[in-house]
């Protein structure tokens, strides 16, 4: 078995998955804190430096979905490893959000589409030379991309 232990929590406006915004670019310009636990204020330093950060984090509302799934994007059944669908096999989820401030073991953030309450796992910089990728394929997304700004979650993954 597996455990992990939460680091902090994530404050959103968000307060159930039910119209939440499905990713961070459609949630441009949410605001939400990070409450970094005691214990962990140590691993901030350093961290106002970085425009961006990835979070790793506990989808705590979320209930396990079977390995096919019919994703907010679209209306056919695909794996579950070919969607971004919040029901996985591990309730994780990831977030690329922008740092706007740093007040002692709180980080205000921006573009946040997690709900409030979530328990954070991890906090990793951002860095574009690491991440951002050229060349990229999105598979089925490529065709429902126009629906993001609009699409927000409508419940179906929710306990």
């Amino acid at each position: 078995m597996i455990y992990y232990k939460p680091i902090g929590v994530i404050q959103s406006p968000f307060k159930e998955p039910r119209g939440t915004p499905i990713q961070p670019t459609a949630a441009r310009d949410v605001e939400g804190i990070i409450e970094v636990y005691p214990g962990y204020w140590e691993g901030l330093k350093d961290i106002e430096g970085f425009s961006h950060l990835i979070l790793l984090y506990h989808l705590h509302l979320v209930k396990e979905s079977g390995l096919l799934v019919k994703p907010f994007l679209g209306d056919e059944l695909h794996g579950i490893f070919a969607t971004r669908s919040p029901g996985r096999p591990n309730s994780i989820g990831f977030s690329v959000v922008r740092l706007t401030k740093v007040e002692g073991n709180k980080l205000c953030i921006r573009d946040v589409d997690i709900v409030d309450g979530t328990p954070l796992l991890d906090i990793k910089p951002y860095v574009a030379e690491f991440d951002a990728r050229l060349d990229v394929k999105a598979g089925w997304f490529e065709q429902n991309m126009h629906k993001l700004a609009t699409t927000k979650d409508d419940g179906r993954f929710a306990k």
